[in-house]
């Protein structure tokens, strides 16, 4: 068996894997990527692809719009189509990874590489792993370290099994050959309402969304969820609340689906397609976790230390580890655990400031946190809303239908503790936003940022303006726009 020797071995190469590899290369390193499946893993054969599906969808929702004094006429859509600019967009972000590698490729006299090898990891002890080829072949490679970045997988639903073509997953997706008629998508979580959003916009669909508890995205603060299952609601989802799945029915041409609901009624439901969208679980399988001193929870997670250590030699970052399932937070990791490696850590990781997007119509980002967890921890608070249609910008746009929510600590000059943002150029509000946190400004200092006008940000200016009453259009003559109120552990409304 050929040996090969590395200072760092990474085991896979989705966002975590990469990540870890990049900087354990900037650190001095030589490294080995080893990739069983293709290059960038699920972040971007997963993460990227449905991005671009939602991009596609939401210029589709958009050419169809009939209020704008103008519209296109005779507009046509094929699956196959979309999934080919899919595609398109998939191979590129890969081809710029795989470029990437074979420009630090190992050379002679070089002091650091990167090197790919396509096959399946396994660890022989804390110092080696052999990889398997497709082929067949077997090499072994030892490391001083190692990453294990494997990523998850979708989660198989307790009794429906998929088969990958009328009862599916995230990953089948390029598998469908045209735009089912009729499909219920099961889980209500931000996967699960972005494909709803996806289908629905593309309007070639009736979309159901099977949503187990009493709102979609629980997790949101009440107001949010319902903001999002309204929009659902607009775009044409059928959401099922509160109901369970019972039973598959497979019908010659098409599937019968038995909904049994919380307060006792059942319902039968004709589909052509069912995409299973209850969670992930992390990789471990054959990875020889048991041939060095891995611990794994209950859920399946490993377990690592504050620096993202398994054990001796060996680290785990990204879903594998069990953070939550985000491409940024999975980079963060990877690039955490080449510092680890190198000692070269100054900070511990954080995870209280991280900012994410949900995907749906329109958009809702999020940062820091939201008044549930300030509730649930104590914490007393104030929180403004501001709607998108007192913002010049959005008007412009016409394209209103927004909203900032800023919830600050209740005191005289108080520190933000969190944001949401639904509408147009969230992501981009939220990154301003994120900023403010991290350097814990308080209010008086963010107030001092004068926002271009028109610009959506104006909003986020207004809305922090508004908890000083300084705000030129007032609470009082918008009250269902601008809404204020403040939360103590003592005193749960004021």
């Amino acid at each position: 068996m050929e040996t090969l020797k590395f200072d760092v071995c990474v085991i896979g190469s989705g966002p975590a894997g990469f990540a870890a590899a990049m900087r354990s290369y900037d650190f001095g390193k030589h490294v080995c990527i080893v990739e069983a499946g293709e290059i960038g893993g699920a972040g971007i054969g997963g993460a990227l692809s449905s991005k671009t599906m939602w991009e596609l969808s939401s210029d589709y929702a958009i050419a169809k719009k009939k209020d704008r004094g103008y519209y296109a006429s005779d507009l046509k859509i094929d699956y196959s189509h979309v999934m080919k600019a899919v595609r398109e967009a998939v191979g590129e972000k890969q081809y710029q990874l795989l470029s990437q590698i074979e420009t630090f490729a190992k050379r002679e006299g070089s002091d650091r590489s990167v090197t790919l090898l396509k096959g399946w990891a396994k660890f022989e002890d804390c110092h080696a792993v052999t990889v398997t080829k497709k082929s067949g072949e077997v090499i072994r490679v030892k490391a001083d370290d190692f990453v294990i970045a494997t990523g998850s997988m979708p989660r198989q639903h307790p009794t429906i099994p998929t088969d990958g073509k009328r009862i599916i997953n995230s990953d089948h997706m390029d598998k469908i050959e045209r735009f089912p008629k009729r499909m219920l998508i099961v889980g209500a979580g931000i996967v699960g309402c972005e494909f709803a959003t996806v289908f629905a916009n593309f309007g070639e669909s009736e979309v159901h969304l099977l949503d187990s508890q009493n709102r979609v995205i629980p997790f949101e603060d009440d107001d949010v969820s319902d903001y999002v299952n309204d929009k659902l609601t607009e775009i044409g989802v059928q959401t099922h609340h509160q109901a369970t799945l019972r039973e598959v029915r497979d019908e010659e041409d098409h599937l019968d689906v038995i909904l049994d609901y919380s307060d006792g009624h059942t319902e039968v439901v004709a589909v052509d397609m069912i995409f299973i969208s209850i969670g992930r679980v992390p990789n471990i399988a054959d990875l020889g976790l048991e041939n060095i001193d891995a611990r794994v929870t209950p859920r399946g997670l490993l377990e690592v230390d504050s620096e993202c250590r398994v054990c001796e030699h060996i680290y785990a970052a990204g879903d594998i580890s069990g953070n939550m399932a985000l491409v940024n937070i999975a980079e963060m990791e990877g690039r955490f655990a080449a510092k680890a490696i190198a000692g070269k850590i100054k900070y511990p990781l954080s995870y209280h400031n991280i900012s994410t997007i949900m995907f749906f119509n329109p958009e809702v980002a999020s940062i820091g946190l939201n008044e549930k967890e300030c509730q649930r921890q104590g914490i007393s608070y104030k929180v403004i809303y501001y709607h998108h249609s007192l913002i010049s910008r959005a008007i412009a746009m016409r394209d209103t239908d927004g909203f900032f929510k800023i919830i600050v600590s209740n005191e005289t000059d108080p520190l933000i503790l969190g944001m949401r943002a639904a509408g147009p150029q969230s992501a981009a509000s939220i990154v301003y936003m994120a900023s403010m946190i991290n350097a814990r400004q308080r209010l008086s200092e963010v107030m001092k940022t004068v926002h271009p006008h028109p610009s959506i940000g104006e909003g986020i200016q207004e809305c922090l303006r508004s908890l000083s009453s300084k705000t030129i259009l007032k609470q009082k003559a918008f009250p269902d726009k601008i809404k204020f109120r403040v939360w103590e552990p003592e005193n749960t409304s004021v």
